[in-house]
């Protein structure tokens, strides 16, 4: 069940969703290891949005795994797909339709999945989307514990909020066609 919250909190969770499908994307095409399951603890800050500190994730491989076949599917709308592994470094290079608009990102990517990573990506878009002709998101995440008692893969627990399960969220009818109407 999708739970109410803000357009905010909703775009910030889309943003969580596909930074985490940069990374799966990447560790599709390279090899990259998949994070580690359980509790991780993401760090997310777009410029010109105010902070709304740390959210939680509770992850396994499945829910890795979906958001890959979710990426799978974006893929199909990018010309470009560039994506480059050295070292503890990975770096993605895309463009791709959403809608009307076309975007172009370059996102890097450096640190363990197992543990901790961080990443920075800056993508434009031509003509602007809802007004923003670019962004940059700036990303850390840690790995904490396995997930509490209580939590299942996907729930996504954001500061002052209630959780939401994004397995459940992208897997929903109303979010299904949300997407569509965006295309």
């Amino acid at each position: 069940m999708i739970r109410r919250f803000d357009i905010h909190s909703l775009s910030m969770l889309l943003l969580i969703g596909l930074a985490a499908s940069a990374i799966s994307v990447a560790a599709q095409a390279v090899d990259i290891p998949k994070r580690k399951s359980g509790l991780w603890e993401v760090n997310m800050q777009m410029d010109g949005a105010p902070n709304m500190g740390a959210i939680q994730q509770c992850i396994d491989q499945n829910t890795d795994n979906m958001m890959q076949q979710y990426e799978k599917k974006a893929k199909s709308d990018c010309s470009v797909m560039d994506i480059k592994h050295q070292g503890n470094k990975f770096t993605l290079h895309s463009v791709c339709k959403f809608g009307g608009t076309v975007s172009t990102s370059d996102a890097v990517f450096t640190g363990s999945f197992d543990s901790a990573y961080e990443g920075e990506i800056k993508t434009s878009y031509s003509p602007p989307l809802h007004g923003r002709a670019e962004t940059k998101v700036s990303l850390e995440a840690k790995w904490l514990s396995p997930c509490q008692p209580g939590q299942k893969p996907g729930d996504v627990m954001l500061p002052n909020m209630k959780g939401v399960n994004i397995n459940e969220m992208m897997n929903s009818p109303k979010f299904q066609e949300m997407l569509k109407q965006q295309k």
